[in-house]
């Protein structure tokens, strides 16, 4: 069966942050991820894991002005300095949290983006990824990158796993994978068991949630069971981040992984 790591991000929502790794250590999972620790220090958020004896699966980095829209670094022309320090960030955190993979998201595109846009950015992410993946392959850390779909997220510059793998192989670096979040390539693609058979070796994380509602992975179009015996076949062994809004309360959510684990 996989290992199943809470988003502290979506979950546990009930309490501020700090309370949701006891939260989630009680509700039986052995692991955590969550968008951003920045709020807190390295020390802080550190200590909350030790002290429920959880694991931090995956984090972002500083995503630029999240408060006012931005949605990475990576891709963006012009901003090659932030994203450095976002990295230098990041590893500062992933350290003293002891997190083996840290995600670097793309950014977004302006409406009116053109071919040549398109062309520069592309360079641009390629470089920084390059960058981004030496830097943490000094401290044997995976840099991770994301398709998102462009209903959630319009005008985000990554959206297929054909594309993530296409720019995980440009750039070439052994510590560069992609995340593979099942609702978003659902969306976008679909054909989920037959994309994660193919890019398999390149996969670095697994995300899920239902769709479309992107609620606990029970219900929808999306066959779960499935795909964890498919999980298992392969002899995937990272943790399975549950990236998914609970429709009420996260513990009254959770049959779902409790039927997995009895």
């Amino acid at each position: 069966m996989p290992k199943f790591a809470a988003n502290l991000t979506m979950m546990f929502n009930e309490v501020p942050f700090p309370q949701r790794f006891a939260a989630a250590a009680k509700a039986g999972f052995r692991a955590v991820e969550f968008l951003f620790p920045y709020d807190h220090s390295p020390a802080e958020v550190a200590g909350w894991l030790r002290e429920n004896s959880l694991e931090s699966a995956l984090f972002n980095l500083p995503p630029g002005d999240w408060a006012g829209g931005e949605r990475g670094l990576a891709a963006l022309p012009g901003r090659e300095a932030d994203f450095r320090a976002s990295v230098a960030r990041a590893l500062e955190y992933a350290l003293a949290m002891g997190t083996p993979r840290v995600h670097a998201m793309a950014g977004l595109l302006p409406v009116d983006a053109d071919q040549a846009y398109r062309a520069l950015c592309r360079e641009t992410y390629l470089e920084n990824l390059a960058y981004a993946a030496r830097e943490l392959a000094k401290h044997e850390r995976t840099l991770l990158i994301e398709p998102i779909n462009g209903r959630d997220m319009p005008g985000y510059f990554l959206n297929s796993q054909a594309d993530g793998h296409a720019i995980r192989e440009a750039v070439g670096e052994a510590n560069l994978k992609v995340q593979m979040d099942f609702y978003h390539a659902q969306i976008v693609e679909g054909d989920l068991a037959t994309t994660f058979r193919k890019h398999f070796d390149g996969i670095g994380h697994v995300q899920i949630a239902s769709v479309p509602a992107r609620n606990e992975p029970d219900d929808g179009e999306v066959n779960f069971p499935y795909l964890f015996r498919l999980l298992d076949e392969l002899g995937y062994d990272g943790w399975v981040g549950c990236e998914y809004r609970p429709r009420g309360r996260t513990e009254d959510g959770l049959q779902w992984l409790q039927a997995l684990l009895h």
